[in-house]
């Protein structure tokens, strides 16, 4: 057990949306490896990815839940991070959903409001439907479009207006239930065609609002598949994937520019470790970490679509075969140990 004296150190974890990660791919099964990360750093910042099971989720006061874009500006030293008690969430919906399927979105709502107590409301439907493209790259990566950016913009600043302190977007999604990517990510071996565009609205509309957004998708249930892969069980539970979105921005921190005067904020520069997938490592806020010499351990066993790798980027890393071992890094560097004494060989002295 950690003595009580021991302060946390800041980490980040790092799991890139749409590129097929082996762990944090799928729904939510990065929930584990960030659930032992922040028991190790006793402070964990991370990205709606790594924390979305669907109808799972895991509230820690450890985790702090940041959308990705903003994630990338507190790595770069931009934002603070303000933990709060919590946040009131608006609601911001797609006009393509049809009615019904609006319905239970507003139901999962109102049994967050009645079952966990979260502080949800006003809800407002976009002036045009979104228009969601699906796309993918020649990497394999997902990536997406949007018709109407306008609309989603307008709808956001109409929430903000109306008292909302935290963003819920739930857009609706092409369905493509006989797609061959589909059944590969069902099974465990495929990229989750959803997540770019998921990207691409969740970085837009926090990039316009400066509050704490995520984003739902709104898709019809698909048939059961007896050969789901657990990975992706999570999203099978439900009529919709917002349950997760809404606990996790109803205690996601405010996000302050800096230099933030609030006294408690978490700053980019306390940062005192980077976790990402080993072959994953371009991505702003990983590189902005490196620039400033926080220690980036480097997860062999994630691998995903990417090949960006430590030498490519002439990147020192410390390297962790799983999830495990980097909470061990970790541990090690809360206490004080040089992480080199725990690899062997042991190179002398120069």
């Amino acid at each position: 057990m950690l003595s009580a004296a021991v302060a946390p150190l800041p980490t980040l974890l790092v799991i890139p949306t749409g590129v097929g990660c082996a762990v944090g791919g799928y729904a939510g099964d990065g929930l584990p490896a960030a659930r032992l990360l922040a028991a190790a750093s006793g402070c964990l910042v991370t990205h709606p990815n790594v924390m979305n099971a669907a109808s799972l989720y895991w509230s820690d006061r450890r985790i702090h839940y940041v959308e990705g874009w903003s994630l990338d500006r507190f790595a770069a030293g931009r934002l603070a991070l303000a933990p709060v008690a919590s946040q009131r969430v608006g609601l911001l919906f797609d006009a393509a959903i049809e009615p019904e399927l609006a319905l239970r979105h507003r139901q999962v709502a109102e049994a967050c409001r009645a079952s966990l107590g979260l502080r949800i409301g006003p809800v407002v439907v976009t002036d045009a439907p979104l228009g969601v493209g699906l796309r993918s790259g020649s990497s394999g990566a997902s990536w997406g479009t949007l018709a109407r950016p306008d609309a989603l913009l307008r709808a956001g600043e109409r929430l903000l207006a109306a008292g909302a302190t935290a963003v819920a977007v739930v857009a609706r999604f092409p369905d493509d239930p006989g797609s061959e990517a589909l059944a590969a990510y069902r099974r465990g071996s495929g990229v989750d065609a959803l997540a770019g565009a998921e990207a691409v609205i969740s970085h837009l509309l926090s990039r316009h609002l400066g509050v704490p957004c995520a984003h739902a998708p709104a898709l019809d249930p698909l048939p059961l598949d007896p050969a789901l892969d657990p990975r992706a069980a999570a999203e099978e539970l439900g009529h919709t994937f917002l349950p997760c979105v809404l606990v996790g921005l109803s205690r996601a921190p405010d996000l302050l520019h800096e230099p933030a005067a609030r006294s408690g904020c978490l700053h980019g520069d306390e940062l005192g470790a980077v976790v990402a997938p080993a072959g994953a490592l371009g991505g702003a806020a990983v590189l902005a970490c490196a620039e400033r010499g926080v220690p980036l351990i480097a997860v062999a066993a994630n691998p995903c679509v990417l090949e960006v790798g430590a030498e490519a980027l002439g990147l020192a890393v410390l390297p962790a075969a799983g999830y495990a071992e980097a909470a061990g890094l970790v541990l090690a560097l809360r206490e004080g140990l040089d992480p080199a004494s725990l690899y062997r060989p042991l190179a002398g002295l120069d």
